[in-house]
C-alpha cells in the first residue's frame, strides 16, 4: 500500500497555532463510518452522541516541559529535547548541535542543573545523566519549555503550560499531548458522568515518534516506535463487561486506540495490562475493542491518519478532511476534533 494514498492538501492558515477558548468550543465533525455521512457541530455537543453505559476511555498522561535550553561549559548554545526517562536521573534525549553532543560532553542549564552525555544510540538519540542538588524533575519543571510540535512554528508561552495539557493529566512522562483530550473541560466531564457515561483511564506516554515522518514509500515497511502503556485493573474490567454486554467502548485519541488494541484480545478479553507497544494500525487491521473514536485532524501521510483510515475507510476519512478544509476547521494539535462512530 502506497504512503502517497494518505496525502491531502491543507492550506497553511488552517494549522492551529493556539487553542480556542473555552476548550470545548472547538468545532466537531461527526463521521458515520458505515454511511460516510458528515455533520458539523461544536465539541461540547459530544454529550448528545454518547449514550448511558458507553465507556469513554481517556489517556491521563501528563506532558513534561521536555525542551531544555543550555550551553556547553566551553560556550555555545545547546538544545536538549527529552524523549523518555530511563532511571531517576538518566534520560533518553535528542539534541542540537548533534555533532558536538559526544559522550563525555557536559551541558549546563543553570547553576543548579547540568547533564553529561553518556552514549549515542541509533537515530541520533543520546543517553544523558542529570546532576542537580534538587530533584531533577523539579528542575525540569522550573526551567523546561513546553514541547510544542514543530508545525506550530512559534515559541511556547506561559499559557501553553496549561493549554497543552488535558484537564485530567496526572501521570508524568509524555513529550507530546494526547491532543483529542484537550477539548474536554471539567464541566463537560461532569455532564457526561451525570448522563451515565462511564469514564475510565489508561496511561500511554506519548513519545517523539508520534511526529516521526513516514520515510518509506510502502506503508507496510514503516516501523513504529515503542511507547509504554498501562491499563488499570478497573478500566480492564469495565471494558470486558461493556464488550460482553454489547455496550460501546469509545477511545479519546489514537493513543487510547493503540493501548486498548494492544492490551485486549478479540471479543474484549484483557491480554496484558502493562507493557510497551509498537502496534502499527493501518487499513486492513481488524479492530478488537474500539467502537468509536474522538480524534483531532492529523498530518498528511502520518501513521495517525492511517490509523483513522483503518477505522473508518480511507475514502470516507479523506472526504471528511476535504469537507473540514472547506468549512475552515483548524488542524493538528491545537485544532478541532472529529467523532467517528
Amino acid at each position: 500500500m502506497k504512503v502517497s494514498l494518505f496525502n491531502y492538501e491543507l492550506p497553511k492558515n488552517l494549522i492551529a497555532k493556539f487553542p480556542v477558548e473555552p476548550r470545548d468550543s472547538a468545532k466537531l465533525l461527526l463521521l458515520n463510518r458505515k454511511t460516510g455521512e458528515i455533520e458539523h457541530k461544536i465539541f461540547r455537543d459530544i454529550k448528545n452522541y454518547l449514550k448511558p453505559g458507553d465507556v469513554l476511555v481517556i489517556n491521563n498522561t501528563k506532558v513534561i516541559p521536555a525542551r531544555l535550553l543550555g550551553k556547553f561549559f566551553t560556550g555555545g548554545k545547546v538544545e536538549i529535547f527529552l524523549t523518555r526517562q530511563i532511571e531517576k536521573d538518566i534520560w533518553e534525549a535528542i539534541g542540537k548541535p548533534g555533532k558536538r553532543l559526544k559522550p563525555g560532553k557536559k551541558v549546563i542549564f543553570d547553576n543548579e542543573l547540568s547533564c553529561e552525555i553518556l552514549k549515542i544510540e541509533d537515530e541520533g538519540k543520546r543517553i544523558i545523566r542529570f546532576h542537580s542538588p534538587k530533584s531533577t524533575l523539579e528542575k525540569i519543571y522550573e526551567i523546561g519549555h513546553v514541547p510544542l510540535p514543530p508545525y506550530i512554528e512559534r515559541e511556547d508561552t506561559e499559557k501553553d503550560k496549561e493549554e497543552y495539557q488535558t484537564v485530567f493529566a496526572k501521570e508524568e512522562g509524555a513529550v507530546a499531548a494526547p491532543t483529542a483530550g484537550l477539548h474536554f473541560t471539567e464541566e463537560l466531564l461532569k455532564q457526561l458522568k451525570e448522563k451515565g457515561i462511564i469514564i475510565k483511564e489508561i496511561t500511554l506516554h506519548v513519545g517523539l515518534g508520534t511526529f516521526r515522518p513516514v520515510k518509506v514509500n510502502e506503508v507496510e515497511k514503516h516501523k513504529m516506535h515503542y511507547e509504554s502503556f498501562k491499563i488499570p485493573q478497573d478500566t480492564a474490567k469495565e471494558i470486558e463487561k461493556a464488550k460482553s454486554e454489547g455496550r460501546r467502548v469509545i477511545a479519546v485519541g489514537t493513543t487510547v486506540v493503540r493501548t486498548l488494541e494492544s492490551g485486549f484480545e478479540k471479543g474484549g478479553k484483557v491480554k496484558i495490562l502493562e507493557g510497551s507497544t509498537n502496534l502499527f494500525i493501518y487499513p486492513g487491521y481488524n479492530f478488537k475493542v474500539v467502537d468509536a473514536i474522538i480524534t483531532n485532524f492529523h498530518l498528511p501521510k502520518s501513521t495517525l491518519l492511517m490509523l483513522v483510515c483503518a477505522f473508518a475507510g480511507r475514502e470516507k476519512v479523506l472526504n471528511a478532511y476535504k469537507e473540514a478544509v472547506k468549512h475552515g476547521y483548524r488542524f493538528y494539535s491545537y485544532g478541532d476534533a472529529m467523532f467517528i462512530y
